[in-house]
């Protein structure tokens, strides 16, 4: 039986992409905080989406927003960072879609997609740290994947550093994901011909979360 092009894709991008990594970064060792270590993200900078892979097997690709300044690490410099990161924490179980956080509290506030003049962190935080001496600066950085309100920007480099997602999308996410699991920030492209089919099965509905 031949094997799915993707998931042949899939296999070698991930186990190539941690060997790289595992001997780069100037010598420093990766840090691995554990956890997670069924689901990885890949975040393309270039295609503007991410691919949640788990167990090495496509689940489904999301629209996504990197930063509008570019990629890179340095404090203040409002890019995204790239290389191999992990969630640190998650925040925001159960908020109603388009909760408003602020210093990763929610305000109580609650905002429809696209809401005019608003573009606050809304829905779920998770917080990422990064394992090699790139992306060593991105948790005191407080960079994240986050809901935004601005969903009409998604595709598109709209933030200053994190990665946005659409409060649906953001929600399904940290269902299906825990601390610990890898997301690899790449410049590069992984469209396919055949894109993974959109997982629909799943016990933690989203879409069941109260909406304010």
């Amino acid at each position: 039986m031949k094997s799915h092009p993707l998931l042949k894709f899939i296999a070698l991008f991930t186990t190539g992409l941690i060997a790289v990594i595992g001997l780069t970064s100037c010598g420093t060792p990766t840090f691995s905080m554990g956890g997670d270590t069924r689901n990885k993200m890949i975040v393309s900078v270039s295609d503007q989406k991410m691919l949640l892979v788990r167990d090495g097997n496509p689940v489904k690709s999301y629209k996504i927003s990197t930063s509008k300044f570019g990629v890179g690490d340095r404090p203040g410099s409002n890019c995204t960072p790239l290389g191999r990161l992990q969630v640190a924490k998650k925040i925001g179980d159960k908020a109603a879609l388009g909760s408003v956080f602020k210093s990763r509290r929610p305000t109580g506030e609650v905002l429809r997609p696209n809401s005019p003049g608003r573009d606050p962190v809304v829905t779920r935080i998770m917080w990422l740290t990064g394992t090699e001496s790139r992306n060593q600066n991105t948790f005191r950085r407080t960079i994240y994947i986050h809901g935004t309100p601005e969903e009409k920007r998604l595709g598109t480099p709209a933030s200053y550093g994190c990665i946005r997602m659409g409060s649906r999308d953001v929600a399904d996410l940290y269902n299906r994901i825990g601390t610990g699991a890898d997301v690899f920030v790449i410049r590069g492209s992984i469209q396919q011909k055949e894109e993974p089919q959109q997982a629909t099965a799943h016990t933690e509905n989203p879409e069941s979360t109260p909406q304010g």
